[in-house]
């Protein structure tokens, strides 16, 4: 049987919390039926600062369990972005070797044309999409003219 720490942990901070107020409930009602203060100094010292040392320690105790919580949905969510951004990079790269595209191949969409992913005019950048080169065209980008992504250029004679 696996023991689910986290939630005991916030049970234990909230355990603490209330024992906290219960000691200062006990140390202000004790205190309180006295009318001389050095009558009522044992009371406070009990009663009143170890609760609220309880209740600062109960409070401490859910901060960090929570905090931790936290980190562990943020780090489940980063790797479920890593795959995610995995799986996309493997299977939409374009061929790096130069050979000449066709309509199947995937580019990469720039602001105004479409390039191989070897091109030295969008080497380095992050944040480009990609995509086909007909879906390219057909949202108006125009084949950069130094890749040359479509393999339209004739080489010259």
């Amino acid at each position: 049987m696996k023991i689910p720490w986290g939630r005991l942990a916030s049970q234990l901070g909230v355990a603490y919390w209330v024992a906290g107020l219960v000691l200062v409930f006990l140390g202000w009602n004790g205190a309180a039926s006295w009318n001389s203060v050095p009558a009522q100094m044992p009371y406070l010292i009990s009663g009143g600062l170890a609760g609220l040392c309880l209740v600062v320690i109960g409070a401490a105790v859910v901060i960090v369990q929570n905090a931790r919580a936290d980190r562990a949905a943020l780090q489940s969510t980063l790797l479920e972005l890593q795959q995610v951004l995995g799986r996309v990079s493997d299977g939409g790269a374009s061929a790096a070797d130069g050979s000449t595209g066709g309509a199947s191949e995937t580019v990469v969409a720039g602001s105004s044309s479409f390039h191989r992913s070897s091109c030295r005019l969008v080497e380095g950048q992050s944040g480009l999409r990609t995509l086909s080169v007909a879906a390219a065209s057909s949202e108006g980008l125009t084949p950069c003219r130094a890749c040359d992504p479509t393999g339209a250029a004739t080489a010259p004679a």
